[in-house]
């Protein structure tokens, strides 16, 4: 091989080498720099018709049971639609069963997707008994309904709404809105009930129509007292994560500093000298100098340059050596 055939073969290697290094670069960067969208989570949503933490205390006083039940009591993705609710306690009316709510209408749903979580409850022409009640009603509503909304990216939303007469120990009472109202029925016992509670923070809603505090002395079918809380038709949600996409982030020209506002004195004619030029300049220039080093093919264009020094330095000595 002669010098002139060594030095084409040289070149041409050092051109492919280099065109190699610079080719693979993209694709490199392409593979590692594609971004996925993280997928989002679904909410959460809950929903119950009753609820109760009620304690039972026997005519002997020296026994508490407990009465703690729920109907229609579901999680995200569920439903139901029973209308009736009976519990049996030991030593309550000897261990028959008694109704604890009985309703026309009783239904609870709670639904998760991908950007909404939703609770929703409704009773109809309900009624609500205790231990040692069996004719008198703790409560009779004509409807209660409550729903939490949560979206994902919105404000979540809570509303209950209380429609019709309501009856608390058989008394007809007037409900105040966001208030509490107490009956006292003399030889029977009280009640306070809490109306239409709402609570939302920036991801979670909760609701509930109708909230009852419960003290009733009945002495009959062996109870002598009966005290805790009854829950009607609550609600809640908790929002879906929103997916997180590459044109989320910031861009570098959005997170780069304000240029500094001008100071100059109305009274005073604006400098035009080449140095507030050469500032506007160098600002422009240090911008565009930030974003070309920081370029994904700038490791790439720097590893060809490397292979063409490389490439070059082998040919160069060889040709030496041949020649001596």
């Amino acid at each position: 091989m002669n010098g002139n055939n060594f030095r084409m073969s040289a070149r041409r290697c050092a051109t492919v080498a280099a065109a190699v290094a610079l080719a693979a670069g993209p694709v490199t960067l392409a593979g590692a720099g594609s971004a996925q969208a993280s997928g989002a989570h679904e909410g959460r949503a809950s929903a119950s018709v009753l609820r109760t933490g009620l304690d039972v205390s026997l005519l002997n006083k020296t026994v508490n049971v407990p009465l703690a039940v729920s109907l229609n009591e579901v999680q995200a993705p569920r439903s139901a639609h029973q209308t009736a609710l009976s519990a049996r306690l030991d030593g309550v009316d000897h261990g028959r069963p008694f109704s604890v709510l009985a309703a026309d209408v009783a239904k609870a749903d709670a639904t998760t997707s991908a950007d909404k979580s939703e609770g929703t409850v409704e009773l109809a022409h309900a009624r609500i008994h205790v231990p040692g009640l069996p004719l008198l009603s703790l409560i009779e509503v004509e409807q209660v309904t409550s729903t939490a909304t949560c979206e994902a990216g919105e404000a979540p939303v809570a509303t209950s709404n209380v429609l019709g007469s309501v009856k608390v120990l058989g008394k007809r009472v007037s409900l105040t809105a966001g208030g509490t109202t107490d009956v006292k029925v003399p030889g029977v016992g009280e009640v306070r009930l809490d109306l239409s509670k709402r609570e939302t923070t920036s991801t979670t809603a909760a609701a509930s129509a109708l909230e009852l505090k419960v003290s009733v002395n009945p002495l009959k079918l062996n109870v002598a007292e009966v005290e805790g809380t009854v829950t009607l038709a609550k609600a809640t949600c908790e929002s879906p994560a929103a997916p997180t996409t590459p044109a989320d982030q910031e861009s570098p020209e959005e997170s780069a500093p304000a240029a500094p506002a001008d100071d100059t004195p109305a009274d005073t004619p604006a400098d035009t000298t080449p140095k507030t030029e050469v500032k506007a300049q160098g600002t422009h220039a240090e911008s565009n100098l930030a974003e070309t080093g920081g370029s994904s093919l700038t490791p790439y264009i720097a590893a060809g340059s490397v292979v063409l020094l490389g490439a070059g330095g082998g040919a160069l000595v060889l040709a030496r050596r041949r020649r001596g």
